[in-house]
């Protein structure tokens, strides 16, 4: 059943939704409970907690519901302006994990790296390959996607991260990239591009610190792989 199909509902369930929520914060919720209220921002007067259980039992979390493909969420009979709503939960947490990254020394905050990485990359359904550009303080100049790809490969052109490196004057780099099988163990070509860019970068006097490889059940790192 479409959300359009689904019965008129009152108001007052989602007004105890939101006193819990004021009054014990979001441990008072399941997660269907979380994504029923936001989904009943979008759909007014309807009863919108069937819906938000049926999108985690097919998308398998909350997280992955959220990070859900807007394409993808609308075959699942989710409206377009209940989509936008779900999007707009996601981009305002990885812009607050965005901005703790920031604000420090990215090397000394690994965690909170990772986190950010995580919200932003583990559920995507294509590939993305990223590239933090880091100062001398090891402060993130630049965080940019350089490439797109698809559910299993993206193309990479070392001559165009180089480029961007010097462009802006940076110092270090950060690679990373998402596994959208879920898996982040590198492979083969992961490993290989890595020794280009590191030993390209390396003849510029620029220091690659990490490679990472973000998937739903992990994270993995080349450096503590000791394969850099």
């Amino acid at each position: 059943m479409s959300e359009a199909d689904a019965p008129a509902y009152g108001v007052g369930h989602r007004q105890r939704l939101r006193e819990r929520l004021l009054n014990g914060g979001a441990d008072a919720f399941h997660d269907h409970e979380l994504l029923e209220y936001i989904l009943g921002l979008c759909i007014p007067r309807r009863d919108t907690k069937p819906l938000a259980k049926r999108l985690i039992e097919t998308f398998g979390s909350y997280s992955s519901v959220v990070a859900a493909e807007p394409d993808v969420l609308m075959a699942s009979g989710v409206s377009e302006a209940a989509v936008a709503g779900i999007k707009f939960i996601e981009a305002s947490a990885v812009r607050m994990l965005q901005a703790a990254v920031h604000k420090q020394p990215v090397l000394s905050s690994w965690q909170s790296l990772l986190d950010y990485l995580h919200a932003d990359m583990a559920h995507g359904i294509r590939e993305r390959f990223r590239v933090l550009f880091l100062n001398g303080r090891g402060m993130i100049m630049r965080d940019d996607v350089m490439s797109h790809g698809t559910v299993s490969h993206t193309a990479v052109y070392v001559r165009e991260i180089m480029k961007r490196a010097l462009d802006i004057g940076a110092t270090g780099l950060i690679l990373v990239h998402n596994h959208p099988s879920g898996d982040p163990a590198p492979s083969q070509d992961d490993i290989s591009l890595t020794k280009e860019i590191i030993e390209t970068a390396r003849r510029l006097g620029i220091t690659v610190h990490d490679h990472v490889i973000v998937g739903k059940s992990g994270f993995k790192s080349f450096k503590a792989l000791g394969l850099m």
